[in-house]
């Protein structure tokens, strides 16, 4: 995994402090590189330098720790897009560019967060991945009916509106695997170079 120093640090939207903002940070370390199954409370006590007994004061269990992760993660990518795009306008490809725009760069500087969101959210019960899943399912709509209206003005040329919202989904994802700021591409290239991927995965040329 390409992952810099600081890819554990949470998005600044993450409400929790002092010892919770530990506990959360050291997790999302521990389980992206170990996975959520391969992690023990134990292991995570000792990255946060803390008796294991003492987690449990802020969480009662590893799968609420993964569940407040997974959440919040998805929290602060759904503010995101939807912030850039309210910002953007009403133009569908401005929307379409400032969505992929925000998508790429959380998964670029936060690519820990983004693998255990993602990777790790079938962990969970159904009750607990419930709130993580809705904002999921808001977000994915928010892409669809960009490309919807996209369509049916006349802007878009595209297949199939849900194969093309998954391809772009997927090229987000795929960013915490291999992209690294030592590649000597900047976040703010890589973000340019995917929204330019997606105009022409929607029939739009430079």
């Amino acid at each position: 995994m390409c992952m810099n120093d600081r890819s554990a640090l949470l998005p600044p939207q993450f409400a929790a402090e002092g010892t919770r903002r530990r506990i959360l940070e050291g997790a999302v370390r521990l389980f992206a590189t170990q996975g959520f199954h391969g992690s023990s409370m134990r292991e995570l006590a000792k990255v946060v330098e803390l008796q294991a007994s003492a987690l449990y004061v802020h969480f009662p269990s590893k799968e609420h720790v993964l569940a407040e992760l997974v959440r919040a993660g998805h929290e602060a990518h759904h503010q995101g897009i939807r912030a850039a795009m309210l910002e953007a306008g009403t133009d569908p490809i401005a929307q379409l560019s400032a969505l992929v725009r925000v998508n790429v760069r959380l998964h670029a500087t936060h690519p820990h967060l983004a693998i255990v969101v993602n990777a790790e959210m079938g962990a969970l019960s159904a009750e607990l991945a419930a709130p993580g899943l809705a904002l999921r399912k808001q977000s994915v709509a928010l892409l669809q009916d960009v490309l919807e209206r996209g369509a049916a003005s006349g802007r878009f040329v595209m297949p199939h509106v849900g194969v093309v919202a998954a391809a772009i989904g997927a090229m987000g994802l795929r960013v915490p695997y291999w992209y690294s700021p030592q590649s000597g591409m900047s976040v703010d290239e890589l973000a340019e170079t995917h929204v330019e991927l997606a105009r022409r995965l929607v029939g739009v040329r430079p």
